[in-house]
């Protein structure tokens, strides 16, 4: 941008648009928006996409793949131990099964707290199943040092303790695994619960690995009080960047990948990978090329869904500034590590979030 040559167009995912549009770095796209809902439907409202998007009612990126997180099980290890998956509503739940499932070389938990877009989401998702948050609904103030995210880091101490209670649900190295640790154990058939994007899905389908028909695609878990947390998210969007010089065509080539002529095709090979972010996209052909594309509807089609990791504020550029510098990871891994305790970790990380709205131009009280 800065050399006077930005892209024309670019798909980008995990990518934050509230600071591409701070920045000041990505056109308008309101009338492709606009235009792509007259023509495919409204978009899913599971997405929160104009929350995440939108500002003052104008787009800065325009949808195209709505999905959400997949949470798998082990299906058949489940029927061994006559554990109903229904039963499985909150993360406590699932981690008492995890550990009945447990055997010799088979582990029933795989979830990373390690620095990583994985461990973020699974550490984030148990600090606001036992009601902490990073901020206030505004989203302009820290909150996260509160008796309930101590409570959290309690329950994640409790869980990587490897002489404790869990420890034989525990694959080795799980604390430091990346991106890829969770991926690999799962088709290896090594562990019976894991959070993913639908790639581990995918590629056990295409490869015609034994773990994919034994694989349970769960909801979300409940809070532990019971309240949903069901949702979704923009998997994929398409931007233009300020300065573009071919801006019409690029608007014009958004339109076309979201022609079903393009769009039904490339979703249908894509299976779980490639979900649509408007309604009429969703076709009975679609749902019928995969079971599981159901249980990812349901939660894209949620009418008042979970906000996800800036809950209870809207999706804004300060929680993302916390989740690019790995706060949430370094303070769960001073407790596992046994450097800290709970609230000394919770204070600690506070303090570091503090700062960074700070720096950011949020003084805080």
């Amino acid at each position: 941008m800065k050399a006077g040559n930005p892209p024309d167009f670019a798909y980008t995912s995990n990518v934050s648009i509230s600071q591409l549009h701070i920045l000041d770095l990505v056109e308008d796209v309101t009338d492709v928006v606009d235009e792509a809902i007259a023509k495919y439907g409204a978009i899913m409202p599971g997405l929160n996409a104009a929350k995440t998007a939108q500002f003052d009612g104008r787009w800065k990126a325009i949808p195209l793949i709505g999905t959400t997180t997949g949470y798998y099980a082990r299906g058949d290890k489940l029927k061994e131990k006559g554990i109903d998956p229904a039963s499985l509503k909150t993360i406590v739940d699932r981690r008492e099964a995890a550990l009945a499932i447990s055997g010799p070389d088979f582990y029933g938990w795989g979830f990373t707290p390690n620095q990583s877009g994985d461990g973020f989401g699974f550490l984030i998702a148990v600090v606001q199943a036992f009601g902490g948050h990073f901020t206030d609904e505004a989203g302009q103030v820290v909150t996260f040092d509160t008796p309930e995210t101590v409570a959290a880091f309690e329950f994640l101490r409790e869980t990587y303790d490897r002489n404790g209670k869990y420890a034989a649900m525990l694959p080795p190295g799980v604390e430091s695994w990346n991106d890829t640790g969770n991926n690999e154990a799962y088709l290896a058939g090594q562990i019976g619960f894991t959070q993913n994007a639908f790639s581990i899905y995918a590629q056990a389908k295409r490869d015609n690995n034994p773990v994919y028909p034994n694989t349970l695609l769960l909801q979300a878990p409940a809070a532990i009080n019971g309240d949903s947390r069901d949702g979704g998210n923009v998997g994929g969007w398409m931007t233009i960047f300020k300065g573009a010089p071919n801006v019409a065509l690029a608007k014009e080539l958004a339109l076309n990948l979201l022609d079903p002529a393009n769009f039904s095709k490339i979703a249908a090979l894509g299976s779980v990978l490639f979900t649509p972010a408007y309604q009429n996209l969703w076709t009975p052909e679609l749902l019928a090329a995969e079971p599981n594309l159901a249980t990812i509807k349901q939660a894209v089609d949620v009418q008042d869904p979970f906000l996800g990791q800036s809950w209870p504020a809207n999706p804004n550029a300060g929680v993302d500034a916390i989740r690019a510098q790995g706060v949430l990871e370094q303070s769960v891994g001073n407790v596992i590590s046994g450097r800290m305790s709970p609230a000394d970790a919770v204070k600690d990380a506070h303090n570091k979030m503090r700062d960074i709205f700070e720096e950011g131009g949020m003084p805080q009280p």
